[in-house]
């Protein structure tokens, strides 16, 4: 009986602490904060990088070399995917680093988180400063890692604020030259590839003033269905991705960007097969890297989702590769005509049901305006 009052008496005062605990940690504050720090999330992705950092000067010069093979590469890449609209240039390249590369995409994360964020803001609490500092540390360790990872990337500056002017091609030039390295690749054949990708993702934007809104658009909309004043469950289920309006974007967007990447290695391999003597020896090491990942890698890219980012976009070059061998160039380019042009997920497995589609939609068309 007295082991049992005993009991009741011990578990009465662990109660009583875990709701002091509990009480404590969601009692206000004063104040409101955001989930995110960026400042706290730059120091987490810093303390993970390694030193492998390159002096200004050295990246200056890096970049005109960039600058230099990307102007010789230019008009045949403007030959096999089609010319750029009158007045339109592709922007210049730039080299950096992987701390550099990490204030480059600091900033991309802030233009379309922040409305997030912001609209989200709660009372301080022990709680909250908790949940904030993992989210920091999760943000800033995922940045360290895709930037060991990240060889090439173009910044189309969506959600930038008027007038534009940042929009950028850059090569990071710490990774290219540690592959280089690594896979005994010939150093002038692999930046020349590289810069192929990365030039195509330009032309894309710059030829088809479409895509850059029409990205902006459903970027807007997702924001805005996570940001937008609404009953609680509601909401929560915004935030959880689940919403009818938000399923439909992102499988939209996500076959629009499988596209982009897809459409992009496509050129990289037929132009680099034609252009570049160290190709074959290029193309598979680049299946190596893909492949040869740690257990450690394999786990990140799973827990991400970034494998799943991977699979689309070999889904893409699939379906542009399909389309380029059976129809040719011309009605492969057909996919940049609009928004409505793009291929479904559905038809991304089945590059036949999309071509009868579009070669269906003019003569549809021109019988509806004759009618």
């Amino acid at each position: 009986m007295r082991r049992s009052v005993g009991r009741t008496a011990l578990y009465g005062v662990l109660f009583g602490l875990a709701t002091a605990a509990v009480a404590e940690a969601v009692r206000p504050r004063g104040g409101t904060t955001v989930l995110v720090d960026w400042d706290d999330v730059r120091l987490a992705a810093q303390s993970r990088l390694d030193k492998a950092h390159i002096e200004d000067t050295r990246l200056t010069a890096v970049g005109l070399g960039y600058r230099s093979l990307a102007d010789k590469l230019e008009r045949p890449l403007l030959n096999f995917v089609g010319p750029l609209p009158k007045g339109s240039v592709l922007p210049q390249f730039v080299a950096l680093d992987r701390e550099g590369w990490l204030d480059l995409n600091l900033a991309i994360l802030r233009r379309a988180v922040d409305p997030v964020v912001e609209s989200g803001r709660m009372p301080n609490s022990l709680i909250v400063e908790v949940g904030r500092a993992g989210v920091n540390r999760y943000v800033g360790y995922m940045l360290a890692f895709l930037s060991r990872r990240v060889l090439g990337q173009y910044d189309p500056q969506l959600m930038s604020a008027e007038p534009m002017g940042g929009e950028g091609l850059y090569l990071v030039e710490t990774n290219v030259e540690e592959w280089q390295h690594h896979a005994n690749l010939p150093d002038e054949d692999l930046r020349r590839w590289l810069i192929l990708h990365e030039m195509t993702h330009a032309w894309q934007f710059a030829a088809h003033p479409w895509l850059r809104p029409y990205m902006e658009e459903s970027m807007s909309v997702l924001i805005d269905s996570v940001t937008r004043r609404r009953p609680g469950v509601a909401r929560f289920a915004a935030f959880a991705g689940v919403l009818p309006a938000q399923w439909r974007v992102m499988r939209q967007v996500q076959g629009t960007m499988s596209v982009i990447e897809g459409y992009s290695n496509l050129v990289m391999n037929q132009l680099g097969s034609k252009l570049l003597p160290g190709f074959d020896q290029l193309e598979a090491a680049y299946r190596q890297r893909s492949s040869g990942k740690s257990a450690l890698e394999v786990l990140i890219w799973k827990l991400t989702g970034l494998d799943l980012k991977l699979q689309q976009y070999q889904r893409g070059e699939a379906f542009c590769k399909a389309v380029y061998e059976r129809y040719g160039m011309s009605v492969l380019n057909r996919v940049w005509d609009g928004p409505e042009s793009m291929p479904t997920l559905k038809e991304l497995r089945n590059p036949a049901a999309w071509q009868r589609r579009v070669d269906a939609e003019p003569f549809a068309r021109r019988a509806k305006e004759a009618r």
